[in-house]
């Protein structure tokens, strides 16, 4: 940010690592957005919110993780399998304290319960952990950079959201992967791309490490 002419501008920065505060500011918004799009110039482009407090960890200084939970839909997931592609954008915006806007451009990979990897990245979620947890994707980042959110609103931040746990929650695991199997675009995209592998694996660790 800078004075020009007697009037504030945005001057956006390149970061080369996750760390610092760049990774401070991604740690403590309460939510953040994913983007992602088929190879087909006609094919839907996917926007999602995530929440969930311990959902996304940063792995390294080029790497992010998150949890993908049980939904109606597994666009992301079916974008980021498609051959050629797995391209992604992770967004993060100030609603309170300065603005700001961080946004992670990279390539993404689902990792599913029964890749060998799932016991290795899992604890690092600890407690964030649950029973409708079906994937995690992890987000190598190509280009790190932020710039300033004049136009984003100030918003208070109340306290999570407990409908989807509390609704996932009183599932056994063998509930989730029925109800997993019975939605129409969990399996395919709305494109027909394949989505989440079905039937989803049955978890071999225990939710939460409890």
């Amino acid at each position: 940010m800078r004075m020009t002419g007697g009037k504030i501008s945005c001057m956006g920065q390149r970061y080369d690592t996750i760390e610092g505060r760049i990774r401070t500011f991604i740690e403590e918004q309460p939510v953040f957005f994913t983007a992602t799009a088929p190879l087909a110039g006609d094919g839907h482009v996917n926007i999602s919110p995530k929440g969930r407090k311990g959902t996304l960890v940063v792995i390294d200084e080029r790497t992010v993780a998150y949890l993908d939970f049980g939904g109606s839909g597994a666009e992301t997931i079916a974008h980021l399998r498609e051959e050629g592609n797995g391209r992604i954008t992770l967004m993060w915006t100030a609603f309170s304290g300065p603005p700001k806007i961080l946004r992670v451009h990279g390539t993404g990979e689902p990792v599913f319960r029964d890749d060998p990897r799932w016991g290795e990245l899992m604890p690092r979620f600890g407690d964030a952990d649950g029973p409708s947890a079906r994937a995690i994707i992890l987000v190598r980042a190509l280009r790190i950079s932020d710039t300033c959110g004049f136009a984003v609103p100030f918003m208070d931040y109340q306290e999570e959201r407990t409908q989807h746990a509390q609704y996932f929650g009183r599932k056994s695991d063998e509930e989730f992967r029925e109800y997993c199997a019975q939605k129409e675009h969990v399996g395919t995209s709305l494109d027909g791309l394949p989505g989440l592998p079905l039937p989803v694996p049955p978890r071999t660790d225990v939710p939460g490490g409890r």
